[in-house]
């Protein structure tokens, strides 16, 4: 039986004593009994093994629901499904018994993290086509969301105990790169700055050390001056009868290190370390009066930058935030940043969606509804790569947005540097994609003009319009970019399709027998890499058909004559393993044949000393690595297809390998490595690509090397690099 050790158990009840103190009535008696009945079930069938990270499932779950609970204000189903998912995950029961027992709110959330959880189990969450998986399940119930929230800011909070470093790294770089802004676009800001702060800890200790212990020096005068700040201030809101609190919030360490990095600059030159916070407390009618009548106040003391005020009382952010924004010139002459809003909005940026749910039917709620909408149309959508996913579904994550109106008045809200295109395609498709022009505020512009704030747009469309390449470099919204692909996509088949017949038809027109292969052969000889680049030039007319057929022509000769002139006399036959080309000297197919034509697959690119086997494709015979990704797929459908094969000889020949490494951001570290490079004897860098952000540095790089044992040599000395963290083969 499992059985938790005296730490953990005192753990586990602290946590469930608080639990329920926290829920309440909103789960009731009938539920906790049923819920233990379940636990202790799988308690007794030892049910609850460590996870990969070596922590204790039960207590996991425990703190996942109390901050469900506590911080993000979820009720029963959410709670109920937290503790409960992990054992329909481990078959101690299914979700047809959890939707008997709590109904069908509950079952559907555990479908939605069973889900998620499972991606995860394949390590490949942010890597490949899993994410946008993951993604739509996401939005399928922003419940599900909110729950992976919970449970990654657990594992940070403890990530210190779990033992293996690389375990450590990811968790706190997807705590960064999608749970954080994940976060910030729920309206989650606390839960944000702790990811964030937690997240540089462990990817870059030492500077979180620097700027924790700069804060800690500094907080003494910081204090004395926020005090002198608030009391005259105070006061007159005292004397005006409004009931409020206000005090000073410093900011989180992971910002004042973007401060240091962005502006390049000293810590004690950076003047916004804190920012003045006012919290009324007042009725909901009265809400927005009160807030400018505290803004009136602290302008009319202190000087305020018109450049730096943000109403989001009149526009609540698609989050749902709300809040009046100022920045002020304070006493000795430093620029302050003041903060007013109500309780109730309070509430809402501390527990973002969740509150809305409190405050039900107010403005910003259905904002967060439309972006959910957009992220699933998008996701729904195949056409894009998983790296153009990522990097679109972070940009609709983005803080900053403009909002701007129809000749109607109907509002849209849309990121900073949307274009005319992106508002045509938000308003819908059709209209997107016949757009020429607009008319802002009355003046004639084009397509590519970025929006402002309070801008009436009146979209001019033809109806010979259609979509070019060149408008996926104007449209920055995911949506305008993914209708985009999929038109470009549609408009490259219809081509294809053309040019396909019209060859077809000058091939009979002149009365020339077609053979496929022959036509193959010749694309290859032209150099194209694929048929659809083929046709597509044939469509575009750079191509000329009969030039094409010209060709077929003299290539059909010359093969006839090549075997011709094979006479018996030249030919001679190869004894078993004779190497007939030094292709065939490194790799042996099948049963130790020869003279077969092959290519590596560029899927998994293969290298001397791989496991590898061959696969019969309609291009001849492909040579993959045994762990290809698309590996399993293959067995599995077309295992007739599967020929063995392995490698012989010397490797004579260079193969491209590609390697990702990630460390800390230091301009030092591309030099190392490629002097490493440059050092190794039959290696060429080939190409290098480098990625930096929140302190991290990751890359990838290109190398021409023999075979394995190079390239393993190669990794073991770039670990030795300082700075670096990981590097793997990609």
């Amino acid at each position: 039986m499992n059985v938790l050790n005296k730490e953990e158990r005192l753990d586990f009840i602290k946590s469930y004593r608080k639990l329920l103190r926290q829920v309440g009535e909103t789960v009731s008696p009938e539920d906790k009994a049923k819920v233990k009945r379940y636990i202790e079930s799988a308690v007794e069938k030892n049910g609850y093994e460590k996870d990969v990270y070596g922590l204790n499932i039960q207590v996991r779950n425990m703190h996942t629901a109390l901050i469900v609970a506590e911080e993000i204000g979820l009720k029963r189903a959410s709670i109920l499904a937290v503790l409960l998912s992990h054992l329909v995950r481990a078959g101690h029961c299914n979700v047809t018994e959890i939707e008997k027992d709590f109904g069908s709110d509950t079952a559907g959330i555990i479908r939605g993290l069973i889900k998620t959880h499972e991606l995860y189990e394949k390590n490949a969450a942010i890597d490949n086509e899993n994410f946008r998986t993951l993604l739509l399940s996401f939005a399928e119930d922003v419940r599900v969301v909110l729950i992976m929230i919970a449970e990654r800011l657990y594992l940070m909070r403890i990530a210190k105990s779990i033992e293996n470093d690389e375990y450590r790294l990811q968790i706190a770089a997807e705590a960064s790169y999608l749970y954080a802004p994940l976060s910030h676009k729920l309206g989650l800001y606390k839960i944000k700055s702790e990811l964030e702060d937690l997240s540089l800890k462990f990817r870059d200790r030492e500077t979180y050390d620097f700027i924790k212990n700069k804060l800690n020096e500094t907080k003494r005068s910081r204090d004395k001056y926020i005090a002198e700040f608030i009391a005259p201030v105070a006061e007159k809101l005292k004397a005006m009868g409004l009931n409020f609190d206000i005090k000073g919030r410093t900011k989180s360490i992971h910002s004042i290190h973007n401060k240091l990095l962005k502006q390049k600059i000293e810590f004690e030159k950076i003047y916004d370390l804190f920012a003045i916070r006012v919290i009324l407390d007042t009725p909901l009618e009265k809400e927005k009066a009160e807030c400018w009548q505290v803004y009136s106040v602290v302008t009319d003391m202190y000087q305020p930058n018109p450049k730096r005020m943000k109403d989001w009382l009149s526009v609540p952010k698609s989050n749902g935030y709300e809040s009046l924004h100022t920045t002020v010139m304070g006493p000795e002459g430093r620029w302050v940043e003041v903060q007013i809003r109500t309780k109730r909005m309070d509430e809402i940026a501390e527990k973002g969606l969740a509150a809305h749910w409190k405050y039900k039917g107010l403005k910003g709620e259905s904002g967060l509804d439309d972006w959910l909408k957009n992220v699933r149309e998008v996701l729904e959508h195949k056409d894009s790569s998983p790296t153009d996913l990522i990097d679109d579904f972070k940009m609709d994550l983005s803080d900053d947005e403009i909002f701007v109106f129809t000749p109607k008045g109907d509002l849209f809200k849309l990121p900073q540097n949307a274009t005319v295109l992106d508002f045509a395609f938000a308003i819908h498709t059709k209209i997107g994609s016949k757009c020429t022009s607009a008319k802002i505020n009355g003046k004639n512009v084009s397509i590519k003009y970025k929006l402002q704030s309070g801008d009436q747009v009146d979209i001019q469309t033809s109806p010979n319009q259609t979509p070019k390449q060149d408008w996926l470099n104007i449209a920055v919204t995911s949506k305008a970019r993914v209708k985009i692909k999929q038109s470009l996509k549609e408009q490259a088949a219809k081509q294809v399709e053309f040019a396909k017949e019209l060859l077809h038809r000058r091939f009979k027109n002149r009365k020339i027998e077609e053979d496929e292969a022959k036509l193959m052969r010749l694309m290859k000889k032209m150099g194209y890499k694929t048929v659809t680049d083929f046709y597509a030039d044939i469509a575009k007319e750079h191509l000329d058909v009969n030039t094409v057929i010209d060709n077929y022509l003299e290539q059909k000769e010359q093969e006839v004559a090549e075997h011709i002139d094979r006479s018996v006399e030249n030919y001679y036959a190869p004894t078993p393993g004779e190497e007939l080309s030094k292709k065939e000297d490194v790799l042996v197919i099948d049963k130790n044949l020869t003279g077969i034509e092959y290519s590596l697959a560029k899927c998994c690119n293969p290298i001397y000393g791989d496991e590898i086997f061959g696969f019969v494709s309609s291009q001849g015979i492909k040579i993959h690595r045994l762990n290809c990704p698309n590996a399993p797929s293959m067995f599995k459908r077309y295992g007739y297809r599967v020929v063995k094969s392995r490698w012989a000889g010397k490797s004579g020949a260079h193969y491209p390998v590609t390697l990702k490494i990630v460390g800390h951001d230091d301009i030092g570290i591309v030099t190392n490595i490629t002097s490493i490079i440059s050092k190794e004897n039959g290696m060429m860098l080939r190409s290098i690509n480098v990625d930096s952000k929140d302190g991290l540095f990751q890359g990838t790089l290109t190398v021409m090397l023999s075979d394995t044992s190079a390239m393993d040599g190669l990794i073991k000395k770039i670990r030795g690099v300082k700075g670096v963290k990981q590097v793997s083969r990609y």
